[in-house]
């Protein structure tokens, strides 16, 4: 009986000897077939490369200015909408491509419409499994948008501490109107916005690695580090005058 004891204990300890020297050979396996793909795609990674396909996308975007700017937003509607994580991507190529201008109102528009569809699945939908999946967090939000309303949305998105495909999701179970969700979530996110695409229009017109760290990039990566300790006061004080309003 002990025999057939320490049978199995051994079987089980090969097994899990097995399993982990099987886990370290698909580790290195991806490792090598992530250096090669690099190698190969040195070439498509290079500063002139690049340059190259920002200019074949301008000339085609003057061509077409509407049909790209339609795709480009209707692309961004569904990233967003889905909680696909490249809004960030996104934003930055929205600069590079459109300018700061043009970028910043079609991320805009399109990451608030993509919010307001995630909130309406949230809450037409998904309500019950949010609820399950977060139940802590929707309790919280919940509350939140009971004290302070509006207010609430739009510090949830000029301090992001909590991503914002999740606050789409949690919003859903709440009560705040959809009329409301969409202004001050546009409000709220707009600087961030405007600071990346910025970010993304200075980046197309590098012409080499060094051009990454000119003052213009540098000056706007130093304006997201601080734009939420500015947002932090500025909602303070807004909420020090609604107090005595």
């Amino acid at each position: 009986m002990h025999a057939a004891s320490a049978a199995r204990n051994d079987a089980g300890k090969k097994s899990k000897a097995a399993r982990r020297n099987g886990g370290r050979i698909a580790l290195l396996a991806l490792v090598a077939v992530l250096a090669i793909a690099a190698f190969q795609a040195r070439g498509y990674l290079s500063i002139d490369y690049l340059k190259a396909q920002h200019a074949a996308f301008v000339h085609y975007r003057g061509l077409h200015p509407v049909a790209t700017s339609l795709a480009f937003f209707a692309t961004y509607v569904l990233v967003t909408a889905l909680s696909i994580p490249a809004a960030t991507i996104m934003t930055l190529a929205a600069g590079a491509m459109f300018g700061a201008l043009w970028g910043t109102a079609l991320v805009s528009f399109a990451s608030t419409l993509g919010s307001v569809l995630a909130l309406s699945m949230s809450r037409y939908l998904l309500r019950a499994f949010v609820c399950a999946r977060f139940p802590d967090r929707a309790q919280a939000i919940d509350a939140g948008v009971d004290r302070e309303g509006w207010l609430y949305v739009l510090s949830l998105r000029l301090i992001p501490v909590i991503p914002s495909w999740l606050i789409n999701l949690l919003m859903g179970v709440t009560c705040v109107e959809l009329s409301t969700f969409w202004w001050a979530s546009q409000l709220g996110t707009l600087p961030a916005t405007a600071i990346y695409v910025g970010v993304g229009a200075r980046l197309s017109s590098v012409t080499s690695l060094r051009g990454i760290v000119s003052p213009a990039v540098l000056a706007g990566l130093f304006a997201l580090a601080i734009l939420p300790y500015a947002a932090k006061r500025m909602l303070g004080l807004l909420r020090h005058r609604l107090s005595k309003a």
